[in-house]
């Protein structure tokens, strides 16, 4: 199918129709694609780091390297959707990730698989580019409802720990990459064909990178990377440490323990329609706060350890066992993964709000500091679990940085706006 010349004036809600809804459906499951295999050594790093004998930093850095790439190609690709169409520029990112993919099945040396991590790491900037390409094909009132469905991509994350297990114990890893290749392939082509461009949400800024890198001086941009880097940072870097969590700390199979690691990744992902619609009736502020304090909660259980306990009592010593078990653990991971869900949606709906004009290249700042957020949290989660021997310390660290939030969005939001009731909505809006 060609590309679309752009509707005409006096028709807008011809971008409402058969045009915008093809461009949300395929852009959503080129995204979820993507996502899957920006997650892949969140399962396949587990017989590599056998394989290797990698200790916990050193598989948090294998996890965490096509992260770092993602992340910072998301603000170049934001700003190139700008400028050249998101139809384009998301073919060509999907493209460009193929071959990288499938050389990883030959690879053996540990810093073989980083060098082709990086590469691997340009299908997680397909977000940046997405989230404008959608949005503009909606109009205002319905844009935190199409970028959450879009977002819901990030259920890529769980489709991977649904497949990747499969290959892996069927054929071995190195069916996994291979596979992923020819997925992605196929899906870009797919968007090719069904996808539209529009000349009419092309920005005609020509600033520089850095000009539009400015942006970062916004105290309110960097309040939003900041819910970003928990929410979305957070959502990856769980997603890639989840499964050997499992292992490790309850001895499950890869199979079942991808199985319940899926509870946490696939609420992460498509509920984030709901939160784009929550965002659109009540406010991004409000939903961000009750995330906040929903992610503070879980986290404060989750970060407790397992615990040997013994009391001198009338009777003698007595011992006691404190710890959540495979199931608590498993619905607490449930309920932090659908209140990110909600935050990650909630947080574009503020830049779709306050930056409607930029917001590829806003979107693309946030979206980086999310990444970058995805990045360092495995690599710190392997390091204090080197320190430590205490698994759960991930969740302390966490615990410590959903507080940061919450104190800046007191101080700067809460203080001067209404979180319940009537008056929470328009203010929130």
């Amino acid at each position: 199918m060609s590309a679309s010349q752009g509707n005409p004036p006096g028709r807008p809600h011809d971008r409402v129709g058969a045009r915008a809804l093809s461009v949300l459906i395929v852009s959503t499951l080129a995204f979820t694609v993507c996502f899957m295999v920006w997650m892949m050594f969140g399962v396949i790093g587990i017989p590599i780091k056998k394989q290797l004998g990698l200790n916990a930093t050193e598989f948090g850095l294998l996890t965490a390297t096509p992260v770092l790439t993602g992340s910072l190609v998301r603000v170049p690709l934001g700003i190139w959707t700008d400028r050249y169409g998101g139809r384009l520029v998301f073919f060509a990112t999907m493209l460009a990730c193929v071959i990288p993919i499938w050389l990883l099945s030959y690879a053996t040396a540990y810093w073989q698989f980083l060098l082709l991590g990086l590469f691997v790491g340009l299908a997680g900037g397909s977000f940046s580019v997405g989230t404008p390409y959608v949005a503009r094909w909606f109009p205002k009132a319905r844009q935190g409802f199409a970028m959450g469905v879009f977002g819901a991509g990030n259920s890529g994350a769980a489709v991977n720990k649904f497949v990747a297990p499969v290959l892996l114990v069927s054929f071995g890893w190195v069916m996994v990459p291979q596979v992923y290749a020819a997925v992605l392939l196929g899906t870009a082509i797919l968007f090719w064909l069904f996808s539209h461009h529009d000349d009419a949400h092309l920005v005609a800024s020509r600033a520089s990178f850095r000009e539009q890198l400015q942006a970062l001086k916004d105290p309110k941009v960097l309040k939003y990377c900041q819910y970003y880097s928990i929410v979305f940072g957070g959502y990856v870097a769980l997603s890639l440490w989840m499964v050997q969590y499992y292992v490790g700390e309850y001895g499950l199979d890869i199979r079942v323990a991808a199985l319940l690691a899926a509870c946490f990744s696939l609420p992460g992902g498509v509920l984030r329609a709901i939160g784009g619609w929550l965002s659109d009736k009540y406010g991004a502020h409000s939903v961000t706060w009750w995330v906040m304090w929903v992610s503070w909660i879980c986290l404060f259980l989750l970060s407790y350890p397992q615990t040997e306990l013994s009391i001198q009592t009338v009777d003698g010593v007595r011992s006691f066992h404190i710890g959540l078990n495979v199931y608590t653990f498993t619905a607490l991971m449930f309920a932090l993964g659908i209140a990110w869900a909600f935050g990650k949606a909630s947080v574009f709906k503020y830049i779709s709000d306050d930056y409607g004009q930029n917001i590829g290249a806003i979107s693309g700042i946030v979206g980086l500091a999310g990444g970058l957020g995805g990045f360092v949290l495995p690599i710190l989660f392997g390091v204090l679990m080197d320190l430590t021997g205490v698994r759960s310390s991930a969740f302390m660290l966490m615990y410590g940085v959903v507080w940061v939030s919450l104190i800046w969005m007191y101080w700067t939001e809460v203080r001067k706006t209404e979180v319940m009731g009537g008056a929470a909505v328009a203010s929130g809006r």
